[in-house]
């Protein structure tokens, strides 16, 4: 299945990086809130990253023009009835993934992909929801989006190696690389993550080392940037 229209529901700040990324690669995409108010920020939000990549030379005017044009941003789900994938990219709440799934698989064909932007929350689980579940994959994007290259791909136990193959494809279209996880707690990437995050407050309790240099331990010894807030 070649995807040449995908929906993103959600236009915070991973809806509306992942409809961006879409947009610079010249695919069509649906960007659904529900409010209107989230739809023009969101859609703003892409013009002015798109803004700065011109500032940076990455990008030209015509470049930006061409990539909005192909963002359609709107409060009615029966926008999305004709796509080819749709991205659930709402907040990470197991409930209100469960409702917007549930809204969404009266409205789209039996053939579109349905795909959960989800971090953590198991793809088997939410794929039992929608008909057709073999069609159902996690697309785990990392934030920011437009600049972050990779993408988990979680398999659920009825995910279809069709359904595979095409998100991968796409993730390989749109710049990224991908990864296949099987699906359990955490994936891959914040299964890793999250035990050593916690086990650099365990050595800062027990005062190995200053905030400062944990930083800069990680930072120069294992190329870790450093937020500083």
């Amino acid at each position: 299945m070649n995807i040449q229209r995908v929906g993103v529901i959600g236009a915070g700040t991973m809806g509306n990086g992942i409809a961006q990324a879409c947009a610079v690669k010249g695919i069509s995409v649906v960007m659904v809130d529900i409010q209107q108010a989230a739809v023009d920020k969101g859609l703003a939000t892409i013009a002015s990253s798109l803004d700065r990549l011109i500032k940076k030379e990455a990008m030209t005017d015509v470049d930006k023009a061409k990539a909005l044009s192909h963002v359609h941003g709107s409060t009615n789900y029966q926008d999305l009835s004709k796509v080819d994938l749709v991205i659930e990219a709402a907040t990470e709440n197991h409930a209100l993934k469960i409702k917007i799934l549930q809204q969404l698989d009266g409205l789209v064909s039996p053939t579109t992909l349905i795909a959960s932007n989800t971090s953590s929350i198991s793809i088997t689980q939410l794929a039992a929801v929608v008909s057709h579940p073999g069609r159902f994959i996690g697309m785990h994007f990392f934030n920011p989006v437009p600049v972050m290259a990779l993408v988990e791909i979680i398999r659920g136990l009825q995910t279809s190696d069709e359904a595979h193959a095409a998100v991968q494809d796409l993730a390989q279209r749109l710049g990224k690389s991908p990864i296949t996880v099987r699906n359990a707690p955490g994936f891959v990437v914040n299964r890793i993550l999250v035990p050593m995050i916690n086990e650099a407050f365990f050595v800062l309790a027990e005062g190995l080392a200053s905030p400062e240099d944990i930083d800069t331990g990680m930072r120069l010894g294992c190329n870790h940037p450093i937020a500083h807030l």
